[in-house]
């Protein structure tokens, strides 16, 4: 799933890393292998 716009936050399904974009830059991101899921 693509980056669309600052303040959305993603986690990782299997480590729980979780990140919230201050920038949005095009392309998905990627943790432990796998994209990032989309929180909503």
């Amino acid at each position: 799933m693509a980056v669309l716009e600052i303040g959305e936050k993603y986690r990782c399904n299997i480590c729980g890393n979780e990140v919230t974009v201050t920038k949005v830059g095009g392309g998905t991101l990627v943790c432990c292998g796998e994209d990032m899921e989309l929180l909503k």
